[in-house]
């Protein structure tokens, strides 16, 4: 009885011995661990590369929350694998991280979006099915804006208009408050702090639903820019050393998907698919009001999004992949 315990056990620990000599020193990892900064974009491309992570690569997956600044370190740390959606100009070291090899840029997840004041179109071109009349026929830049204060009425200063400008403490309202100065606008307008983005979302989307007239600062990818039919004022072309001061339109953003090093060596398979993933600003607006008007889940807006653009699985995974992500759709 002892003899066939001993085999036993050596027959145990020579197949440990060989299971170690068999895999790989770089074993892929089981859990993807994704980073959230806290905004509806980066979780809504986490939710649809976690449920391809899941049901092509059978990878279980996790994601942490935290400020940017958290985030983006436990990324560089490894605590973190997966970042979908990099504001490159948003992190001061980032290109210096890549350059030196503490961060593996796979790829451009999109770089058209825009940020800037905007109106809706129907104040420019009215509104048949509505029954609205063009209001501005002749806007179509910032400094247009001069002709249509009138318009534009301040409620509480009715001999100004009014301007929904960014967030307090956001860089883009600093540079938002100099653009109305440059151009004269502070005459004629008052610039209203929002105080937080849902006021400021609140604002456009109750008078977009009333058809009133309203100019305000937004920006692209966004539920409300999804939802609602904007257009955004042209300004003068973008120049890096005027951007700052508020005289030119702003730029578009490098949204890049990034990775921790050791992840992009461990799981080349999953990593070939990140570098492929590639969407647009459009794209992730609808996505976004598609959960706004429908109180779905982000996971939700990644089922309807790639049943909504099936050729994105063909063009970011191999034929059996995508074969396994249309089934677990």
């Amino acid at each position: 009885m002892k003899q066939k315990r001993f085999k036993t056990l050596l027959i145990a620990i020579f197949a440990v011995m060989a299971f170690g000599f068999i895999m790989p020193a770089n074993a892929a990892t089981s859990t993807i661990i994704f980073g959230d900064a806290g905004w509806d974009s980066m979780k809504f491309h986490n939710a649809v590369a976690m449920l391809i992570a899941e049901k092509a690569y059978g990878y279980e997956t996790e994601e942490i929350s935290g400020s940017t600044a958290i985030t983006y370190n436990a990324l560089l740390k490894g605590d973190i694998q997966v970042y979908m959606e990099t504001w490159t100009d948003s992190i001061a070291p980032y290109q210096d991280d890549v350059k030196e090899g503490r961060l593996i840029e796979l790829g451009v997840n999109y770089d058209d979006n825009i940020q800037g004041l905007y109106v809706p179109r129907y104040v420019i071109e009215g509104d048949e099915e509505r029954a609205i009349e063009p209001m501005a026929p002749d806007l179509k830049t910032v400094e247009d804006l001069k002709k249509y204060s009138d318009l534009f009425k301040d409620p509480d200063d009715p001999g100004k208009g009014r301007i929904f400008g960014a967030i307090s403490g956001w860089q883009i309202d600093e540079v938002m408050r100099k653009k109305v100065e440059f151009y004269g606008l502070d005459e004629m307008y008052n610039y209203i702090d929002p105080g937080s983005d849902p006021a400021l979302a609140a604002a456009i989307a109750g008078a977009y639903e009333k058809g009133d007239p309203i100019v305000a600062y937004y920006w692209e990818p966004a539920w409300i820019t999804g939802k609602y039919d904007l257009v955004l004022l042209e300004d003068a072309p973008y120049d890096p050393e005027l951007y700052l001061l508020g005289q030119c339109e702003c730029p578009s953003i490098r949204l890049t998907v990034a990775v921790n090093p050791e992840f992009n060596e461990q799981n080349p398979e999953y990593s070939e698919f990140l570098a492929k993933y590639k969407t647009s600003s459009q794209m992730t607006s609808d996505a976004l009001a598609y959960i706004s008007d429908n109180d779905a889940s982000y996971r939700d807006a990644a089922v309807w999004f790639l049943k909504s653009h099936d050729d994105l699985i063909d063009q970011w995974l191999p034929e059996d992949k995508a074969a396994l992500v249309r089934e677990g759709l």
